[in-house]
């Protein structure tokens, strides 16, 4: 049967969520339908039929992302992409991928995409690049900071949750712009994100809520008592503050806690708790990807962020999934600020859209991905100079999956 592609309604959450649990292999839950009807745009999914049955789908969240020296600007939060088991291998993915992209172009709406991937090797033939990381941590209690760390004079409390969420939202909101990665919440985002019912726990405790006059964490305990005595696992979730002393005071709390063995937690690249300690072996890391971006309209995207340094240049672009960024395009910027303009110079770096996605947030080196034979240089020098502009002061992070 012939398949056919739509816009969903209002009243088809319940079947595509049922199509993204069955391709998750998750059980459905009436409170998490009810959760995702908050951030359900149904406007902004696609579904693809087969008949009168949905076999497939994927959709938008309209959020901001903070960008490096630019503050927070439009972005696609694509979410939900899913294709039920039996219907695979028959071009569904690839029909949402590219109503999705071209929509987004024809309308004139956000000029980036952004997703997080359940396999790596699916997004990167639409375009999508590698452009944040997470690290796993792991860090065990009662870690000493260096002797030249401060932690302030001002006590961390632990609070209710009703007492505790306005205060974090506050606190979010004021750091959010000048975290390069972090993206807007609505209500139904908030509630989403730390949603605590039973089976959002995963044998871990109810979230608890350790609030500093500067800043808020928010975590769970896996219990683990042994015969020497409790080991608990301490899950953090979430932590932000607006002043480093603030943050230190957050951690410093957090690894005193008693009956605990050691603190989990996924959090940016280059979180400074490492450099806090006083012995950092002492902080195992792991990194994994997070977020990866997809440019939608290269003038349009790489004129909205801010960048390092001068550099004038000229990009040579492919781009087969969306034709209209292929292409020559001097890329000038002149204190901090890019213009980008089509031409038909000779090039001076040579890459494709999903190195450029990479390079977006600052945080995957353009020169990197030269050594990986993604990027190549025809003008000596010029690959050095972009990759420098590129590169952002801190390591791009999004703390939370949508």
């Amino acid at each position: 049967m012939t398949l056919t592609l739509r816009t969903l309604t209002a009243d088809e959450l319940a079947p595509f969520q049922r199509v993204v649990n069955s391709a998750f292999l998750l059980d459905s839950a009436e409170d998490r339908l009810e959760r995702w009807r908050g951030l359900f745009e149904p406007e902004r999914h696609r579904g693809v039929f087969d008949g009168d049955e949905l076999i497939g789908g994927g959709g938008i969240q309209t959020r901001d992302i903070t960008l490096p020296g630019a503050g927070p600007h439009p972005v696609a939060a694509v979410t939900g992409v899913a294709v039920l088991p039996g219907h695979r291998r028959r071009g569904v993915l690839t029909r949402v991928m590219r109503a999705q992209l071209h929509g987004l172009h024809e309308e004139g709406r956000e000029a980036i995409a952004a997703l997080w991937a359940s396999e790596a090797a699916i997004y990167p033939r639409f375009g999508y690049g590698l452009a944040a990381e997470f690290t796993r941590l792991e860090i065990p209690r009662g870690a000493r900071f260096h002797p030249g760390a401060s932690v302030g004079e001002d006590r961390v409390r632990e609070v209710p949750r009703e007492e505790a969420m306005p205060f974090a939202r506050a606190v979010y909101e004021d750091v959010r712009p000048g975290r390069t990665g972090w993206l807007s919440r609505t209500d139904a985002a908030w509630d989403h994100q730390f949603a605590d019912a039973e089976h959002d726990r995963d044998g871990l405790t109810a979230y608890r809520f350790a609030l500093h006059p500067e800043g808020y964490a928010v975590y769970r305990v896996k219990p683990d008592w042994q015969e020497r005595g409790p080991r608990n696992e301490l899950h953090l979730r979430e932590i932000a503050a607006r002043t480093d002393e603030a943050y230190a005071a957050l951690y410093r709390y957090l690894l005193d806690l008693d009956m605990v063995g050691e603190l989990k937690s996924y959090t940016a690249a280059d979180d400074p708790v490492v450099h806090l300690l006083e012995d950092s072996r002492l902080a195992l890391r792991g990194r994994s990807d997070s977020l990866w971006v997809r440019v939608v309209d290269v003038d349009r995207a790489l004129a909205q962020r801010r960048y390092g340094s001068d550099v004038d240049v000229v990009l040579e672009v492919a781009d087969g999934f969306c034709p209209w960024n292929a292409g020559r395009w001097r890329f000038a910027v002149k204190d901090g600020v890019a213009t980008v303009q089509r031409v038909d110079d000779a090039p001076d770096v040579v890459l494709d859209v999903q190195a450029l996605g990479a390079a977006y947030l600052g945080g995957t080196k353009l020169t990197t991905l030269a050594r990986a034979q993604r990027v190549s240089e025809v003008t000596e020098g010029a690959l050095k100079a972009l990759s420098h502009a590129f590169s952002g002061d801190r390591e791009p992070h999004c703390p939370e999956v949508f």
